[in-house]
């Protein structure tokens, strides 16, 4: 369980060093989310963090994001408006969560599923979502604050999320599940393989852009990505690498 935990670290330090080099009109600049600025975005890490130590930590306290909204993106939404604050405070608030969140993580049984939004995931399978949503943020804040924000191979984790949750994704739409095979370019070059290559769908391409689409920060569209079969291109059009609820 360690390189995915070892990766998340890695990944919030990154983030870590853009958000500690930001000007502070920076932090009340619009990201790319919909309806947040900057600080807005790393506050809602650090409540997800708390939660994330929470939950791995055995905490009976853990916030029920049910109490905010009836929707995970209407719950997450109410809870960054209930605790709006400026950019120093939230930085510190997440950087004392991310920091608790990696070591409950480590600390945690790797068997034992821990309660996550409307499911139950084991502590890997945890930290890979949470890498995930750090990436994409990271994303939301440093693309409107045209600050370069790299791909690494650390989205090998993100990609296998995007491609492990398809049958998922295809049960959102009231979809049964095929295979579909995901031979995908990681951003070294290196080939990243996913599921059965006897599979009649498949989709292929840039790791980065699949990632990007299954965090919907990518249309499928302007991609680059290649589908083929009977299911490829509707696979990439419901690929997505976070739960709704």
């Amino acid at each position: 369980m360690a390189d995915v935990i070892d990766d998340l670290e890695a990944e919030q330090e990154a983030l870590a060093a853009v958000l500690t080099g930001l000007a502070a009109a920076d932090w009340d600049r619009a990201s790319a989310a919909s309806g947040w600025t900057v600080a807005d975005v790393v506050l809602h890490l650090a409540q997800t963090e708390e939660a994330v130590a929470a939950t791995a930590g055995g905490d009976s306290r853990a916030v029920d994001w049910r109490r905010f909204g009836t929707t995970v993106d209407a719950a997450m939404g109410a809870m960054v408006r209930a605790q709006a604050d400026s950019g120093p405070e939230v930085l510190a608030r997440w950087q004392a969560a991310r920091r608790e969140s990696v070591r409950a993580l480590r600390a945690a049984d790797p068997r034992r599923p821990l309660r996550w939004v409307s499911a139950s995931l084991k502590p890997r399978t945890l930290a890979t979502t949470r890498l995930a949503e750090h990436w994409a943020h990271a994303l939301d804040v440093t693309g409107p604050l045209r600050i370069d924000y790299p791909d690494t191979g650390r989205l090998r984790h993100v990609a296998w999320l995007g491609f492990s949750t398809l049958p998922y994704a295809f049960h959102l739409a009231g979809r049964p599940a095929v295979p579909v095979y995901c031979d995908l370019r990681g951003p070294d070059g290196t080939r990243w393989t996913f599921g059965d290559p006897s599979a009649e769908s498949a989709i292929a391409g840039p790791a980065g852009a699949f990632c990007r689409v299954g965090a919907q920060r990518l249309a499928p569209a302007g991609s680059g990505l290649q589908t083929r079969g009977p299911h490829g291109a509707e696979a990439l059009r419901l690929l997505r690498n976070y739960a709704v609820v």
